[in-house]
Order: C-alpha cells, then sequence, then structure tokens
C-alpha cells in the first residue's frame, strides 16, 4: 500500500496574523500544541501577543513576536518575510487579523471604506502572496488559511465593507486554491459565526454562559472551538482539501429561511 500524500508534510513553522487574543491566540496555541513554532503579530495589543508567546512556549515550541498593520499595505509583505526569516521558514500562514465595521451604507465615507478594504483585503492579499511565494520557492508545498466569517457568505446589515471584504477575501483563496495546487499548497477559509472573544465585547469562557435561541446549538462558539478547524487545515490530515470554506457558526447559516418566517417585525433592519 503506497503511502498517503499527507505524510509528505510536515508542519513546522507558522504565522498567525492578529495572535494577541481571541481566536489568533487560540490558534496560535493549538498550532505549537501540534508541534509548530509560532510566529505571533498585534496591532495594538503588545501585551496580548507577549501572553500568547508566553502560552506557545509553555507548549514547548519557539514564539517570535512582531507588530503587523495589515493597512500598511506596502510594508506588511516584508513584515511576513522577516518574520519567516525569523522562524527559519514557513509552512502554514493564518491570515486572522482584521478589522470590523458596523456603519450603515448611507452614512458610510470613502476614508472608512478604504480603511476596512485595506485592512481585510488589501493588506490579506500582500501577506498571503510573500508567504505563498516563500512556500513555492522552499518547495515543499504549504498551507494558507484565512480567518473571514459567516459574512463570506451572507450580508449583516450596517457592515457593507466588512462583508465587501469578507467576500472578496473568500474569492481570492478560492483563486489561490486553483493557481497553488501544482506546488502542494493549499488555501482555504474558516468562517466563524458569533464567537466569544475581546472583538465581540466577550471572553471565550462567555460561550458556555449566553443563550443564543436563533443558533442551533443554542450558544456562541468559543474561540478555540475555531482554532481546532484551522488547525485541521494546517496538518497533513487536509491534504486533499483546498478551496474550501469551512463554516463554524453553530449552524446559525442554516437558520435563514426559518428565521425569515417568524420574523414578526422590522428591528432586525437596524442591525
Amino acid at each position: 500500500m503506497t503511502d498517503s500524500p499527507a505524510a509528505t508534510f510536515e508542519p513546522r513553522y507558522a504565522i498567525v496574523t492578529g495572535s494577541d487574543s481571541g481566536i489568533g491566540r487560540e490558534t496560535a496555541v493549538v498550532l505549537a500544541e501540534d508541534g509548530m513554532d509560532v510566529g505571533v503579530t498585534w496591532h495594538s495589543d503588545e501585551d496580548g501577543a507577549e501572553e500568547t508567546a508566553r502560552l506557545v512556549r509553555a507548549a514547548g515550541r519557539r514564539a517570535v513576536v512582531t507588530r503587523l498593520d495589515t493597512a500598511d499595505v506596502g510594508a506588511c509583505g516584508d513584515v511576513i518575510d522577516a518574520l519567516a526569516d525569523d522562524l527559519g521558514g514557513l509552512d502554514v500562514f493564518v491570515n486572522n487579523a482584521g478589522l470590523g465595521q458596523s456603519t450603515r451604507f448611507l452614512e458610510m465615507d470613502l476614508e472608512e471604506w478604504r480603511a476596512v478594504i485595506a485592512t481585510d483585503l488589501d493588506g490579506a492579499f500582500v501577506c498571503l502572496q510573500r508567504a505563498a511565494k516563500r512556500m513555492v520557492n522552499a518547495g515543499v508545498g504549504g498551507r494558507l488559511i484565512a480567518v473571514t466569517s459567516v459574512h463570506e457568505h451572507q450580508p449583516r446589515v450596517g457592515s457593507s465593507a466588512y462583508v465587501a471584504a469578507k467576500h472578496g477575501l473568500g474569492g481570492l483563496v478560492k483563486t489561490l486554491a486553483q493557481e497553488l495546487g501544482e506546488f502542494g499548497i493549499t488555501a482555504n477559509t474558516v468562517g466563524p459565526g458569533e464567537i466569544s472573544t475581546p472583538m465581540n465585547d466577550a471572553d471565550a469562557d462567555d460561550a458556555m454562559k449566553t443563550h443564543r435561541p436563533g443558533v442551533p446549538l443554542g450558544r456562541p462558539g468559543h474561540p478555540r472551538e475555531i482554532a481546532d478547524v484551522i488547525a485541521f487545515l494546517a496538518s497533513a490530515k487536509s491534504s486533499y482539501v483546498t478551496g474550501a470554506s469551512f463554516i463554524a457558526d453553530g449552524g446559525m447559516l442554516q437558520m435563514g429561511p426559518q428565521a425569515g418566517s417568524h420574523l414578526t417585525t422590522d428591528d432586525w433592519r437596524q442591525g
């Protein structure tokens, strides 16, 4: 019996952007537990990034910490290259950094639109491209994973720029799957639903304490539950998975028609 293609990929070095808290932190720790040294990036919370690095080191792996601003499109690619150099290589790149937005379309100005698109899409393009070029040059394959959102697939009132960026990022990653497959590089997205993170003004433990009637599983997600999906896509076990979007939302997206038939007011129009 021939060896599985999965046996040829042994990831040792990973970068997780926006890993100072929430999903990014949990992902960095899970990848460390899976045997990878991890590059940790932060935008405004250096202390949070250092805590992530401490947890990575507690798992027995090396951590390298640096600041990354994906809105600085001209410079963010160099940050990825420098971080990969410090690590000694790059096998897994997780594009997790991003900016939320809650301004309604008619009130949004061009400056805010451009800030969200630059952070969530333009910067992601640059960072993913730099990571992919390193993987191609190394010649041993790789994993590109972008954390999008359920809003990669469904819109949300008051989030036009965010939704546009996440739709765009999902389309970009699918194209990467087509173009990079010949190099043994897979490209996938993970689309979280409501997750108990600081971005959502919640702590991880709130996931098990908060009731959400409109979610089939009845609660928000824990960031570790998203990190575990990312870890699968980062591993040798996902060798035949590319161009996919893994929705991890407790079944929320499945409630569209059901919710629509049961809504009795226009309150949802307020976001």
